[in-house]
């Protein structure tokens, strides 16, 4: 089965997760982006008619700029979406996830020329073909990945339940498992978190509802209820 979903674990031991964007909505989102760079390049040099060999040095310069900067400035200070991805709902981040940098940027930007050989950005099509995550050379030199933005969570909605202070020693990943099920109260069914909560009848000493009920009461205090039961 496909799966483009791109996982990392955080030091701290948070898992996060993004979809990787495949070939074809970059190729549009770039196509998006070669049409506004044209757009001002062609109102440049609509403006700077008039002024013979100066404007016409002054047109070269602004179109490497563009060329070669347009993406970057982009990334760096847009959140990572040039127009066209922004128009896709695409952004480029770092391999683990965080902001990219201005270094991975002007990197992974300025070997869009490998990616471009023998022509046509066959490259870095073919590229982006082969791998798990659809990496271009720039992607891989850079450190890089683009994916799509994640659309903003609404607030977890808690069970009714009265939160309930876990029990000393309970590590970390414990931690982690009862928050997840705690947050997926709604998304699982009943009999699921209740076959889920029954493999924990060694520690919780509860089975069934009882004991489904015991963990959601842990997991809503470690996610921030306010109770005194021990």
């Amino acid at each position: 089965m496909l799966d483009t979903t791109y996982n990392v674990e955080t030091p701290e031991g948070i898992d996060l997760r993004a979809q990787a964007a495949g070939p074809v909505p970059r190729i549009l989102a770039y196509g998006v982006d070669v049409f506004y760079r044209t757009l001002i390049l062609t109102g440049l040099g609509i403006a700077l008619a008039f002024a013979d060999r100066a404007g016409m040095g002054l047109w070269l310069l602004c179109s490497f700029l563009l060329e070669w900067f347009y993406p970057v400035y982009f990334e760096v200070l847009r959140g990572g979406q040039t127009p066209g991805k922004k128009a896709f709902g695409l952004m480029v981040v770092n391999d683990n996830l965080t902001p990219i940098s201005w270094g991975a940027s002007l990197l992974r930007n300025l070997l869009r020329f490998a990616d471009f050989l023998p022509f046509a950005y066959a490259a870095g099509v073919i590229c982006m073909t082969l791998g798990r995550n659809f990496q271009r050379l720039g992607d891989l030199a850079a450190g890089t990945l683009v994916v799509y933005q994640q659309p903003q969570r609404s607030h977890t909605s808690l069970p009714e339940v009265s939160p309930l202070a876990p029990p000393r020693g309970l590590q970390l990943q414990d931690q982690q498992a009862l928050v997840s099920l705690t947050e997926r109260h709604a998304e699982l069914s009943e009999a699921r978190q209740c076959e889920l909560a029954d493999l924990l009848e060694p520690i919780t000493g509860k089975r069934g509802r009882a004991g489904l009920d015991y963990l959601r009461a842990v997991g809503s205090w470690l996610l921030g209820g306010q109770g005194a039961g021990k």
